[in-house]
């Protein structure tokens, strides 16, 4: 769950959420016993405490439903221009991942490689469709985002002059704008990690990006 997360080692998700790592890294390995900080992890981590625990009972959200629509991209590095963003209800694509979903999920295709090496160009990130939380605590968060003017992204949100700076591993940040909409990311999905269950019309091959 730690790498359906986002985080690609122990010592990312402890400097993260402020553990200590040498702690956490043993009980990620079974060298000592969780349960005293398995509330904790399970909230971090978004599972259910028992889940965490045995293995048994419900999964990662106490749910079965394993496919989720593609409902469009986010530019990592490239956004994506507003007038190609019509998407329909449906989705472009039915994925199926490998892990059990709530209903409230939904999917964006990476485009670009400046929030590498974690989100690669291609990957697949699944957001909650509606905010969860106030925009400010968002800030040194990464997450999708749609500006007010219709562009879509994948950055670490901060707090700006005049609205707010949208920041990049590899890339200039984008300053002081407007956000409409923040999807917290509940996993990340590498290519390989899910399949397309079917295809639900031709949108991506019209779909344009543009440098950021």
């Amino acid at each position: 769950m730690r790498e359906l997360r986002g985080f690609k080692t122990a010592k990312e998700a402890a400097e993260r959420f402020h553990w200590n790592y040498t702690t956490y890294s043993q009980h990620e390995r079974g060298q000592s016993a969780i349960t005293r900080a398995a509330k904790e992890y399970a909230k971090a981590f978004k599972v259910h405490e028992g889940w965490l625990l045995t293995g048994e009972g419900d999964g990662p959200t106490g749910s079965d439903r394993r496919t989720v629509k593609l409902m469009g991209y986010v530019g990592a590095g490239a956004e994506v221009e507003p007038d190609f963003e019509q998407v329909p209800e449906e989705g472009l694509e039915t994925i199926e991942v490998p892990f059990p979903l709530p209903d409230e999920m939904i999917a964006l295709g990476v485009r670009g490689d400046s929030m590498l090496p974690v989100y690669k160009n291609g990957s697949v990130i699944i957001v909650y469709k509606e905010q969860q939380r106030p925009l400010e605590a968002f800030f040194g968060e990464e997450a999708a985002v749609r500006t007010s003017d219709g562009r879509r992204f994948l950055k670490t949100i901060m707090r700006g002059a005049n609205g707010v700076n949208l920041l990049s591993w590899n890339a200039a940040p984008i300053e002081n704008v407007f956000l409409e909409w923040v999807g917290e990311i509940f996993a990340v999905l590498p290519p390989l990690a899910f399949k397309k269950v079917n295809r639900q019309g031709g949108l991506q091959g019209n779909l344009r990006l543009k440098t950021a």
